[in-house]
């Protein structure tokens, strides 16, 4: 008899990836402890449960949203077609009924012959045969002090601290400067954008951070259990107006060129090393509203047209330290018999969880056939979501959402003039240049190995 593939966790990532290996004709064993044991968020017993939001994000045309949903309808996504029969009226988002979508997840899963539905919570990770760990960001103590031991507790987080990102070509360069403190600079360039604020406009910031509303927290936890080194930074100006010139929005031993002096305050952008085209706001992890953060934020000298690819957030998170861990086919190196996928792993949001359990449970059914599992091409955007899991700076890492900055960017000197200055021009055009390439690269892997 075939081996059994075990995965723990029957959320969005993990039945997508029961489905995806029950589809290759192997047998899986997916193991959800709900309702014999519940969580502070789910209130139900149903697979795929939305806890949150019940909008799978953008369908517009060349969005990396919509380019990561039809990476995965081409690669036949059980949770995408869910998505579809349980559409409602959203605009241009693909937004769902969220108990109609957990139903027809759920009755899929349960009707499948080779799916074994344990409701029973996986305690530890098993000591041989393949596994996906797909637990989400509410694993269980016991599951989480099992991943501890075969990753290290230093690289397992239990609270999500995610700063802003915004699009690098929307910041004002005019106001905004290069510079690092000091003058101490990594391999002789600077490593900050600092936007540099007076008096006055520190102080009308201060004021309008404290006047935001905040998201309503899902989990208590989140708005009760801080940790001094992830503070949101309304909550350090509620400790005192001049607290977040003291940290966050230091401006010592920086001076800005246009004045010669020292700002009164600064906002450090700070450019990861996978994601050129954008910026993270240092420090400034926040519990705001998403339209809040961004009337607040463009109060900030150079980012008053402030695209932003991510909001900041602070909540309840078990996740480890992927860069550290996994190779882009999401296989743990030391035990490449161990998968990780969904928020567990590293990202933020539906999609983007949906997009790990399906790659995971495509690349350990490959493994359970005796293949070598294949990463997806990098030019997708299912191919760069796990190129930056598996490659960005472990020491800075923080879960990502989908958007272009992770995807290559076009090589615009090889490109004839007349198409070289239309995408120059274009930024539309430029997105569905780079949509273009990808759908043709995910078909051609498709050819191959899908």
């Amino acid at each position: 008899m075939a081996q059994l593939i075990h995965i723990a966790g029957g959320g969005l990532a993990g039945t997508e990836a029961a489905w995806q290996i029950a589809r290759r004709g192997l047998r899986v064993a997916l193991w959800e402890m709900r309702p014999a044991r519940r969580t502070a968020a789910h209130q139900t017993d149903r697979l795929a449960e939305l806890v949150c939001s019940n909008s799978l994000k953008s369908e517009l045309d060349s969005t990396a949203p919509w380019l990561l949903k039809e990476e995965l309808r081409r690669l036949d996504s059980l949770l995408l077609a869910a998505a579809q029969k349980s559409r409602v009226p959203g605009g241009h988002a693909l937004t769902v009924d969220r108990d109609a979508f957990a139903a027809e997840v759920t009755a899929a899963i349960e009707s499948d012959p080779l799916i074994e539905l344990r409701r029973e919570e996986m305690t530890s990770i098993p000591e041989d045969g393949i596994v996906i760990i797909a637990t989400g960001p509410l694993t269980s103590d016991a599951l989480a002090e099992s991943v501890a031991r075969i990753t290290g507790s230093e690289r397992l987080f239990f609270y999500d601290s995610i700063s802003p990102i915004v699009d690098a070509e929307s910041v004002d360069t005019n106001i905004a400067f290069w510079a690092s403190r000091y003058g101490k600079s990594t391999d002789g360039t600077d490593d900050y954008l600092n936007c540099p604020l007076d008096r006055e406009q520190y102080e009308r910031f201060v004021d309008e951070l404290l006047q935001a509303q905040s998201v309503p927290a899902h989990i208590e936890e989140d708005h009760t259990r801080y940790f001094e080194a992830c503070l949101p930074i309304e909550e350090i100006a509620r400790r005192g107006r001049d607290t977040l010139r003291f940290g966050p929005m230091k401006p010592v031993g920086l001076d800005d060129p246009r004045t010669g002096r020292r700002p009164y305050a600064v906002v450090q952008l700070r450019q990861e090393n996978l994601r050129a085209r954008s910026f993270n706001l240092v420090g400034f992890q926040n519990h705001m509203r998403f339209g809040d953060q961004q009337r607040v934020l463009r109060l900030i000298p150079g980012l008053d047209r402030a695209e932003f690819l991510r909001y900041g957030q602070i909540h309840r998170n078990t996740y480890i330290n992927a860069p550290a861990l996994l190779a882009p086919t999401l296989q743990l190196r030391s035990r490449p018999e161990v998968f990780f996928a969904g928020q567990i792993s590293g990202v933020e949001g539906y999609v983007e969880s949906i997009a790990t359990g399906l790659m995971a449970g495509m690349h350990a059914a490959a493994l359970a056939q005796g293949e070598e599992p294949r990463a997806l091409p990098r030019a997708t955007a299912l191919g760069s979501l796990c190129h930056y899991i598996s490659g960005a700076d472990a020491r800075n890492y923080q879960p990502a959402n989908i958007t272009f900055d992770l995807l290559p960017q076009l090589d615009l000197p090889q490109l004839d003039d007349a198409t070289r200055n239309r995408l120059k021009r274009d930024k539309h055009a430029r997105h569905a240049e780079i949509c273009r390439r990808a759908l043709e690269a995910l078909e051609e892997y498709r050819q191959i190995y899908a």
